[in-house]
């Protein structure tokens, strides 16, 4: 039973190392705040311990984080908390002011595109994979990015040719 607890224990570790900081990017990008991506990672690695013994393999771990994060990132925007609060304004430090643009720009978008606009740039995944994520058509994956490409490029207006 302990050698049992300690490879659970073992496989959780890996599976937080390899995927945390796809998870939290994710949480960050959808919540748009630190403190509730904090709390969407917390409560996605919990959820996974409780489902560990459900999943198969490394596509389907990472499948099923995202599918997590995305319904936790939801449970936050729902919540009376969240109806009742106005964010305070996190200071973000980036590299060039173009990828700060591109950023905020995409922070403006509405989640479900603020979603496959991460997966696909931020995560290198292909339309199927966030198809299969998402539990959404590849049609409906590729319609949504070309919607969040073209709001991008109107809240940019044109400046930078590489969103």
């Amino acid at each position: 039973m302990v050698t049992e607890s300690l490879r659970a224990n073992d496989k959780v570790t890996k599976i937080v190392k390899k995927h945390a900081d796809m998870v939290y990017k994710l949480a960050l990008a959808r919540t748009k705040n630190k403190a509730d991506a904090d709390d969407v990672f917390q409560e996605v690695f919990l959820r996974l311990i409780k489902s560990l013994d459900k999943l198969e393999n490394d596509e389907h771990i990472k499948a099923w984080l995202i599918r997590a994060t995305v319904n936790c990132s939801k449970s936050i925007f729902t919540s009376a908390w969240a109806r009742n609060t106005v964010p305070l304004d996190e200071s973000l430090s980036f590299s060039t002011p173009e990828q700060s643009d591109v950023y905020f720009a995409t922070l403006e978008l509405p989640p479900k595109y603020r979603t496959v606009i991460h997966l696909f740039y931020y995560e290198d995944m292909t339309v199927a994979q966030i198809s299969s994520a998402l539990e959404i058509k590849e049609s409906t994956v590729k319609s949504q990015l070309c919607r969040a490409r073209e709001m991008l490029k109107e809240k940019l207006k044109g400046g930078y040719d590489y969103v």
